[in-house]
């Protein structure tokens, strides 16, 4: 089963930790979704199985009307076999949707939300840029159940300036009150071309040292774990079910389209970063062309991937099949490694499966960096 992910680049205002691509122009919003549309007919060919998900992230998709979301979504199913009760998920912002919006996506086939909160706090969100209210999330969570789409997801962060331990605390514990089947709970990280990362530069910002951050995501851990969230993945929890198909292809290494400027798409073999810029991205599939730069996989680049993204999940890394797929012994080629990290209680080793404890899991990009095989 594969997957197709569409980039909706425009915002109502820049969040001051973004750093996805995204306009606050949205002059050309209509032009774009005609384009995105065109990129998909041109690249119906890209996947050779049925779509199981199809995931509209950005920026804001929800800025978009009904009726350009429709004509995205027919035009998927027109050109790809799509399964039988795919996912289709929408990210949200709180502030864009009402009952009546919610229901005519509903109806359009939209069943998953996966709504960018982040957090509680009105003084965090004022210092996040973020357009919406403590208020708006609260609604927004109400009119999609009103709407019938119950399948939610919110989107909180920890290690933020300024956040105490107590308002961490406050924010999980609203958030089990919402009690959403799904929870996506992110580490805050500065990137350089961001309003944080400009400030961070200038010495004025204040961030969360590295053992506060890893103090406030053990009480993640630890209170989503004891509310009966599973962590299928580092920073996802979810009900029993509730996991999300789309982002779990990603980490099961599926094969997907990404369409849309800054999208990326892997077909298991390759991969293509779509043009970051949305004037040129216009003018390219005006032209029939579509904009991409393609990565050829070498067989390292595979091994490494797949050590990467499955340490993150519950699943964890399957030995086995890195032996069986890609001739990759991982215990033969880090034999040091791996007894540190087990003396150390960072992974257990089971029945070939290889996976991080939760104190693994504070460091886990290091710990599998440790793990990767060497360039030849």
């Amino acid at each position: 089963m594969g997957g197709v992910y569409i980039h909706v680049p425009f915002c109502k205002q820049a969040c001051y930790y973004c750093d996805f691509h995204f306009s606050v122009n949205t002059t050309q919003q209509g032009e774009l979704v005609d384009q995105i549309a065109r990129e998909l007919e041109l690249q119906k060919d890209y996947l050779q199985e049925p779509v199981q998900t199809i995931y509209l992230g950005g920026g804001t998709p929800s800025l978009l009307t009904t009726s350009q979301l429709e004509k995205i979504l027919n035009t998927v199913y027109k050109h790809f076999s799509v399964a039988s009760l795919p996912e289709i998920t929408l990210e949200a912002n709180p502030d864009d949707l009402s009952v009546e919006k919610l229901t005519a996506l509903k109806q359009s086939g939209v069943n998953r939300l996966s709504i960018g909160i982040q957090t509680f706090q009105p003084e965090l969100l004022r210092l996040l840029n973020r357009a919406h209210s403590v208020a708006d999330a609260h609604r927004c969570v109400e009119a999609a159940r009103q709407a019938g789409i119950n399948n939610l997801s919110i989107d909180l962060m920890f290690g933020l300036p300024g956040q105490t331990t107590s308002l961490l605390e406050a924010d999980l514990a609203t958030a089990l009150q919402v009690n959403p089947p799904h929870i996506s709970l992110y580490s805050l990280t500065i990137e350089e071309k961001t309003v944080f990362g400009n400030w961070a530069r200038k010495g004025k910002l204040q961030q969360v040292n590295e053992p506060e951050a890893a103090r406030q995501f053990e009480l993640v851990m630890e209170t989503l774990d004891a509310a009966g969230y599973l962590q299928y993945e580092i920073s996802n929890y979810c009900r029993s079910g509730y996991e999300s198909k789309h982002n779990s292809s990603y980490w099961q290494r599926k094969k997907y389209l990404g369409v849309g400027p800054s999208a990326h798409s892997f077909n298991g073999n390759t991969r293509q970063f779509n043009i970051r810029n949305n004037a040129r991205y216009l003018q390219q599939l005006k032209q029939g062309v579509i904009p991409f730069e393609l990565e050829v996989l070498t067989p390292e680049n595979k091994i490494n991937e797949y050590i990467l993204t499955t340490l993150r999940t519950a699943a964890g890394c399957n030995l086995g099949f890195l032996l069986k797929e890609f001739g990759f012994n991982l215990l033969t080629a880090h034999p040091a490694a791996i007894q540190q990290m087990l003396a150390q209680q960072q992974i257990t080793l089971d029945g070939g499966l290889l996976k991080l404890t939760r104190a693994g899991k504070l460091i886990a990009d290091t710990l599998a960096a440790e793990l990767f095989a060497l360039e030849k």
